[in-house]
């Protein structure tokens, strides 16, 4: 069994050097596949020893092995990152489709979270590939209902998680614009994103992911705001949140969604 889970391991910090990748050259429209990796600093073409997860910062000690410029350690904290989520998703589902769906919609959240730090943006193109695998999970549940994943049988659950979690975030973008004449109160990215994660959750668990996602939003606002770090007014992007309050969610959405209930019922 140890010999799955280093393999899944392995495997997340493989595509935790790809998620490096789309943090890099999305915002900045270049393909992500071509040309093959180089410095950001030097332009000099990176070879497979300066390309190993996490090993070869380790041996190169965080330096460029052609001009010695200092590599962000960001680069080896998202390949662990990606690996410990692999893992995590791995210990919760096994390797089974929702396994393979869900780390697929984490592979791509991964970079929406660091990108919505960086540019505060969410680009278009990554919640079309989480749509397209959205509605692949989809097909599979018209085939093989899993009711461990979405609450029940039936075929339509899916579709229906894309309207709670966008349209209540539309409508604080709406509400925002007119009571603050502001554009910046929501998002419009984060309304989208909402969307392809309703897909993969289903109705139930996307209204979770949303309140999650609030909850955190919310705590971490009020900690920057008392430690001074941002003011009453700053905006703070809530992509991050909804990657967070999704990943949770995925983990323990009917755990917590069973303790609400009986909470208000008590």
């Amino acid at each position: 069994m140890a010999a799955y889970y280093v393999f899944i391991f392995i495997l997340g910090l493989v595509v935790g050097s790809f998620v490096n990748v789309l943090i890099y050259r999305v915002p900045m429209h270049k393909s992500i596949v071509a040309p093959p990796s180089s410095c950001t600093s030097c332009g000099e073409r990176l070879t497979v020893p300066d390309l190993i997860p996490v090993f070869s910062y380790i041996f190169l000690k965080g330096r460029c092995r052609h001009c010695g410029e200092r590599i962000s350690p960001r680069y080896p904290l998202v390949e662990l990152l990606t690996a410990a989520m692999f893992v995590i998703l791995f210990t919760r589902f096994g390797f089974t489709v929702p396994f393979i769906a869900y780390a697929y919609l984490m592979t791509i959240l991964a970079a929406v979270f660091f990108i919505d730090i960086d540019h505060r943006i969410i680009p278009n193109g990554l919640v079309l590939a989480a749509l397209a695998g959205g509605l692949a999970f989809f097909a599979w549940n018209c085939i093989s209902p899993d009711p461990l994943v979405f609450g029940d049988e039936k075929w339509w659950t899916p579709l229906a998680g894309l309207l709670p979690g966008s349209g209540f975030l539309l409508l604080v973008a709406i509400l925002g614009s007119l009571i603050y004449r502001t554009e910046d109160a929501m998002g419009m990215g984060d309304v989208k994103l909402m969307a392809p994660v309703g897909l993969f959750l289903g109705w139930r668990l996307c209204i979770t992911a949303l309140a999650v996602s609030v909850l955190l939003g919310g705590l971490v606002s009020m900690a920057l705001i008392l430690l001074g770090i941002k003011k009453r007014k700053d905006t703070v992007a809530f992509g991050p949140f909804i990657v967070a309050g999704t990943f949770v969610t995925m983990i323990w959405g009917w755990e917590l969604t069973e303790w609400f209930f009986n909470y208000i019922n008590a």
